[in-house]
Parts: structure tokens; C-alpha cells; sequence
């Protein structure tokens, strides 16, 4: 497994973490983490974490702000790398509209549990994401603050 970057022990990603954590239990219900008490290092849970994880923050043009160890393994790159890439460009050009329609349908819903798409990987491999959850994350204020998938099952094509 992959050491955690250092940026993970800052405020940022501390309240990043929980946002995720409590975005999750908001829409399902259920623990993002099948942890008891969350740690301090939560985000590091996070990151090593045995599904992937991703979110985008909100900005016109969403850059993703997190991405775990099995995401980054997936999408072949590093965290410098995943977290200035538009959360778009994870799609070859001919899936973004899905992509589009699919993150509309959650802005919506407030989560799904059924996505199913083609991502590509930094070097050019393809992969299909199915049955991945994603979720707006949300504030204890109820402001909306991005997205957020899991990814739990995944091919290669």
C-alpha cells in the first residue's frame, strides 16, 4: 500500500474527511468507514481504504480534491497529479455527457448507488466502474461542498 501524502494531516483534508464520512451517512445511512470511533486519522483510513474513493469539489469546471490509494492506482497517477486533474477528463470524451447526466441525476437525488461508466486511466487503459455509490457532500449547514464515489467494483477492458 501506498504511504498516505502529508497533505492528508491538514486542516483541510481532517474536516475533508469528515465531510465525506458524514456526506455518506446523510444520503445511506450506513458507515463509509466499517470503523468504530473514527481517529484522528480518519483521512488516512481514507486513503487506505480497500474500495476507491474520489470526490470533486464545486467549482464551474470540478477538480478533484481527494483520491485514495486505489483510485490513484486505478486512474494510474499520482496525488499531485489526480488533484489538479477536472474531474471530467476521467471520462474519454465520448462518456462525459453520460458523466454529466449521471453527476445531475445525484445533484438531485442526493445519491445513487447504480453508476455504471468507462473511465480512462492516465497511461490510456480502460476500465468500467459498476454499481458505484456517489453522493453530494454536504455541510452540517446543508451547503453544498462537491461529490463523492465509491468504488467498489471495477474491469478492466
Amino acid at each position: 500500500m501506498k504511504t498516505a501524502p502529508s497533505i492528508l494531516r491538514t486542516a483541510f483534508y481532517r474536516d475533508h474527511a469528515h465531510l465525506l464520512c458524514s456526506s455518506y451517512r446523510h444520503w445511506t445511512g450506513e458507515r463509509l468507514l466499517n470503523a468504530g470511533d473514527p481517529s484522528e486519522d480518519l483521512a488516512g483510513q481514507l486513503y487506505a481504504a480497500p474500495f476507491g474513493i474520489v470526490s470533486h469539489g464545486t467549482e464551474a469546471d470540478p477538480i478533484f480534491n481527494f483520491g485514495n490509494a486505489v483510485a490513484l492506482e486505478l486512474f494510474e497517477m499520482s496525488w499531485e497529479a489526480f488533484t489538479r486533474l477536472p474531474s471530467r477528463e476521467s471520462a474519454e470524451p465520448i462518456g462525459r455527457e453520460e458523466r454529466a447526466t449521471l453527476l445531475a441525476r445525484v445533484s438531485g437525488a442526493g445519491f445513487i448507488d447504480d453508476y455504471r461508466g468507462v473511465r480512462i486511466s492516465a497511461s490510456g487503459r480502460r476500465f468500467i466502474i459498476e454499481r458505484a455509490s456517489v453522493w453530494n457532500l454536504i455541510d452540517e449547514m446543508g451547503t453544498h461542498r462537491g461529490q463523492a464515489a465509491k468504488l467498489d467494483k471495477w474491469s478492466y477492458l
